[in-house]
Formats: C-alpha cells, structure tokens, sequence
C-alpha cells in the first residue's frame, strides 16, 4: 500500500472517532502540530526546557504537556495516544524479527541511535532501544562511559528516541514503562527532563496496575533519584502500596528490592512488617540474597539483629563463592548498622589468610583496614600478611606502607618472634620513599611507628630537620590539630621512651600549639565518683583523684594511692605508695578480647613506665549497672586482695 494513501485512510479513521465539534481538518491541524510544529530538537534540547508554552489552534487554547511538578488532578497529561514521527513517509515500521536481531548486534548508545534513523521504531521497540542502550553502557568503564554518553547526547536521533519514547509512554505496557524509566535515568538524562517527568507521571497513574515485576524495577530506579515533588509522590504511593501488598510477595527478590526503594524514611511499624516478611522467607535465602539484604538493611537504616545473624550465618557457610567486591560491601554495611558479629570477622579473616597468596596487596590492605574500621583484630590475616612484609619489602608501594602502619598500630596484634624482623623490614621498605615523601606523610608514618614503639633513625631525623619542618607552618587550619595531635605523640614517646639514636631528637615547641588553647580536660563522671567514693569507704588509707592529666597529654579517669609497707627509711613517698590508674575505655578494645587498640594502648604503656598500675575497665555496660553492681566490679578490679571467698577461683576436685 502507497504510504501516502495509508497516511489519509489512518487520519480519516482517527477523525471518525473524534466527538462533538472537531472536525477533520481540526484532528490534521492537532496532528500536524504534535509532529511538525515543534521538532524533537526544540522539545528536548540539552537545556531541557520545561516551561510550560501555549500554542492557539482554531480559536481555542492548547496547552503543552507539563512533565514536572507534582501531581495535580487538575493537570492531566495531554502526551497523544499515538503520534507519527516527523519522517514517517520516508521510513517504515521495521519487521519485528530483523529490527531485533540488529538491535542485538548494536554495542553501543551511538549504534542504537544509528538503527533508529533507519526505521520508525513501534512502542514496544522504542522502549526495547533504551533499554539496550544501558545495557550496553552499564558494562563499559568509567572513562568509555563518560566518552559514550557525550556522543550520544550529542547525536542527532537521541533527541528524537527520547521525544517518541515520551509520546508512546501512555501505551506501553506497565513493564516496558519501568524499565524505560531505568534506562533513561541511568543514562544520564537529567530527572527534571520533560521525558523523566512523563514517565514518572505515567508510573503515578499506572501504579495500582503494576505487578511484582514491574514494581520491583521501578523501586530500583526511583531509590537514588532526587526527591522532587514527582518522585516523593510515587514513592509516598509505592510505600502505601507495598504496605497492602506486603502479604502476597513471595520473591525474595521483589521484597528487597522494594525494602530498599522505601529509603530510610519508612515509618518503624511499616520496618517491623518488613522485617517480619523477610524472616518468614528466610528459609529461602541464597547466598546472594543474603548479602543483599545486609546491604538492604543499611539503606534502610534499619537494624535487625535476628534477620543480620541468618545472612551472616548463611554468608559464612560459603565465603569462597562471594566475590571480593561483594565481601567489602557486606562488611560495609555491618559497620554503617553498627553491627559486628565476632565470628563472621573471624571466618573472614582465616578465610583472607587462605588467599593471601591469591589476592593482591591492594585486595588484602584494603580487607584489613576495614576489619579495622570494626575494631576487630584479624589475627590469622595480620600474621600472614606480616610475613609476606617479611618476605618481599620491596613490593610495597607507599600507600601501602602508610596503610600497614595504621593497621598495625590500631589492631595491636602481637606478633611474638616476628614483630620485630616485621617492623624493620617495613621501615627498611619505608626508607626507600623518604626523598618523594609530603612532610604530612612522613608525619603520620613516624607517627604510627611510635605507637608501634618503633623508632627508626632515618624517618625521625628526616621529619625533625628544619628543611621539613618548615613545610608545616602553613598548614591549612582544618588539618592543625590532627597535625598537633601527631607531633605531641611524637614528642611524649621521644621523652618517656628514649629511644636509642645516634643523637637525641625533640620536637620544636612551636608545633606542639599552645598548651593555653587546648580544650581543658573533661570532668569527673558522677556515676563513677559516687561508686569509686563507696569502695574507699572500706580502704580510708586509699586517696582519691579524678580527672588526672598526666604529661598534659594522656588522661586518666581516676588515680587511687595506696599506701606500700616501707621497705627502707630512705624510700621516696612514691615508692612508698602504689599508685592505681583507673582507665574505663569501653570502646578502647579489640572485639571479644580485652586486647587494647591504638591510643589507649600507647596510654597504658607510657602509664607502666611512669609508674602506674593500669586497671582497665572494659565492661561497656558499666554506665548502666545498679550501683550495687558498679560498686562491686571496681572492688574486685582496684582491690583483688580482699576479693570475698565467694568469688575467688575454685580448686578442681
């Protein structure tokens, strides 16, 4: 049939169904300026203009399809049922096998957009075309994607996809308008775009009809879209709707994919349903639907220590078949849930042991620093990797070195017979990248090294010469007392410790700041004061101090003498007396050990030197005993000697 004649006899048809006064040249006159009056160039230009315009057609007023704003009852979308392209008569309908069999050919935006000159796509194929354009996009890297998108933006037919994909939003089918909608945003078109706003309109109205399907896909894509008044719509009617439906979804799939779609707004008792549904299909968990719903879990914001032991319990039955990615993300999303299961980060750990000859040194430093970040000490993983150190120094890049250095002096692992051929070999590794070293580099590498109780001469005296230090005059504000911080630790370790170097080394006073300008220490816990009083009521030789500085650097909560039988007439006071330092740093050690970690370490440490009996009290629940029970702890911790019978250790039978 001449494509001229099927033109006439589709308008003639169209002008039948049309009611009350429109005429057939009224129905030409719309038509004619839904194809031609406005190109797809001017509708959806880069500007992405979404002011509405008016246009008089025979003496009456049209107004344009608004695609922003919020819904309105009162502003229906007027995108046609069906339009025809601008070049309809110099293009036909391709046959639906052939058209895909070269969609499936195209393997990038840019050759989607160059089959699209050749034919005028149907519906169902104008939403096949996006979707495939982000199919193609989503597997190419970073730089090829940013090189992809501006080709495709600034090709001639993207223009005309996104205007007959905004025409035919109104008869797609519920799935092809979803997944339309995900393509579009995830290739970049901006979201307050006419064709974004269309779809999201068309989701609005649809969204009664949408099945398990369909309604996943679109959770996906509105999840990490803005919240304009469009958006916050449909999610406001996603979440009534997940709600009805929340006892007739089955697929593990579905209902995650909505928990996260919901965001971290959902009211607590609509977090409770969910988290009741999920436990009811638990039992059909895999392994990846176990991480994703710990992941899951995080974007909500919700914590559920019933539904975290299943996934991770499931998760540690097979740690071979995640991937690393995966791993990372998992341990993530248990530090953002505040979250941490001892024996997970153990099996992680042995588990990372194993691969240490099969992960590289970027894989492994990366798993340990966020092992770290949980304050979890990943014994078997930090005694491998040590002796890899050990082993190959001269492998280490110095971002590796800075990253070692803060995990070892963090994690206080010990490493018995190997901390020390472990520490000069890292130092050996170290001193090779001494002269391409910052000054705030070398700053925080010397700086571990003494929390590591390791002073290597080469780093110290390159960071306390005065070519160095001068560097650290201009120091931006915002780094000045972490900067300050560094260099007070690196002096008190150069005084108490006085490690054996060629020629003794101090910090200069003037980056030390002014002792006047420190925030004075804090004040004494009345909790505490009140139940340390009830214990020195028994002891009345016993004196009580609070809120010690020693050194002016390290605090200590409480300070008890007691009072030594004098071994000689010439003893001093101080060595007279026993002096007990009282440290409660419930957030100060390893998880399930009472292994300290990093500064609280280094305090202990310098306390013993300068005498100090350090007693630590790790018990984080010490806040909220009863005083009874508080008062009995710290008797037992300061005075083990007059420990009741009742309590003592029991000799076998």
């Amino acid at each position: 049939m001449n494509m001229s004649v099927w033109l006439a006899e589709e308008l003639m048809r169209r002008a039948q169904r049309l009611s009350g006064r429109r005429s057939l040249w009224q129905h030409v006159t719309v038509m004619s300026l839904m194809t031609s009056s406005h190109s797809p160039a001017q509708q959806f230009a880069h500007t992405w203009r979404t002011r509405p315009r008016e246009t008089c057609v025979s003496g009456s007023l049209v107004r344009p399809v608004r695609f922003f704003g919020s819904v309105n009852q009162e502003e229906k979308d007027l995108v046609p049922s069906s339009s025809l392209p601008a070049d309809v008569g110099d293009r036909e309908p391709p046959p639906r096998p052939l058209f895909y069999e070269q969609l499936q050919r195209c393997s990038s935006p840019s050759d989607v957009l160059d089959l699209t000159c050749h034919y005028a796509p149907t519906v169902r194929q104008t939403s096949s075309c996006l979707t495939h354009m982000w199919n193609t996009i989503k597997k190419m890297s970073e730089e090829q994607q940013r090189l992809e998108q501006r080709l495709m933006f600034e090709h001639a037919a993207f223009d005309k996809l996104l205007s007959d994909a905004a025409r035919s939003a109104a008869r797609m089918r519920n799935e092809d308008v979803a997944y339309s909608l995900l393509a579009v945003v995830n290739l970049g078109v901006p979201q307050r775009s006419r064709v974004v706003q269309t779809f999201l309109r068309t989701c609005q109205e649809r969204l009664n009809d949408f099945d398990e399907t369909a309604l996943s896909i679109l959770a996906s894509c509105v999840a990490p879209m803005e919240d304009t008044p469009n958006v916050g719509a449909l999610k406001k009617g996603m979440r009534l709707l997940v709600e009805a439906r929340l006892p007739a979804i089955k697929n593990v799939v579905t209902l995650q994919t909505m928990m996260r779609a919901l965001g971290k707004n959902v009211p607590l008792d609509l977090k409770r349903k969910l988290e009741g549904k999920a436990l009811s299909v638990a039992d059909q968990f895999s392994l990846p639907n176990s991480q994703y719903m710990i992941s899951t879990m995080a974007a909500m914001g919700f914590y559920s220590k019933p539904l975290l032991d299943i996934c991770c319990k499931r998760i540690q039955e097979d740690l071979s078949g995640i991937p690393f990615g995966r791993l990372l993300t998992v341990l993530h999303s248990c530090k953002e849930l505040h979250y941490r299961s001892s024996d997970l980060l153990t099996d992680i750990s042995d588990y990372a042991a194993s691969m240490v000859d099969i992960w590289s040194n970027k894989q492994l430093l990366i798993l340990l620093s966020v092992l770290e970040s949980l304050a979890f000490c990943p014994s078997a993983l930090v005694k491998v990797f040590a002796e890899k150190v050990i082993a190959e120094p001269g492998a280490l890049a110095l971002k590796d070195i800075l990253c070692i250095l803060k995990v070892y002096s963090s994690v206080g692992c010990d490493l018995e017979q190997r901390r020390q051929p472990f520490l000069e070999s890292l130092s050996q590794a170290l001193d090779s990248y001494l002269t391409k070293m910052s000054g705030f580099e070398l700053l925080k590498a010397v700086y571990h090294l003494c929390m590591l109780g390791h002073f290597p001469p080469a780093p110290l005296q390159q960071l306390l010469q005065s070519s160095t230090l001068e560097h650290f005059n201009t120091t931006a504000a915002r780094f000045l007392s972490n900067q300050e911080r560094m260099f007070r630790t690196v002096d008190l370790c150069l005084r108490l410790e006085r490690p054996a170097l060629l020629e003794p080394l101090e910090v200069p006073p003037f980056l030390l700041g002014d002792p006047a300008a420190r925030p004075p220490p804090p004040p004494p816990r009345p909790w505490l004061s009140q139940s340390l009083r009830s214990v020195l009521e028994e002891r009345p030789d016993a004196a009580l101090e609070e809120a010690v500085l020693v050194e002016n650097f390290h605090l200590i909560d409480a300070v008890i003498s007691k009072p030594l039988p004098s071994r000689s007439p010439e003893d001093s006071p101080a060595e007279s007396s026993q002096r007990v330092a009282l440290l409660f740093s419930p957030n100060s050690f390893c998880l399930g050990t009472s292994r300290l970690r990093g500064g609280p370490a280094l305090k202990a440490r310098h306390l013993r030197m300068l005498g100090y009996d350090a007693v630590l009290v790790f018990d984080q629940d010490l806040h909220a005993m009863s005083e009874d029970e508080r008062t009995h702890l710290l008797r037992t911790q300061l005075f083990p000697e007059r420990r009741p019978s009742s309590d003592a250790e029991q000799p076998e039978s």
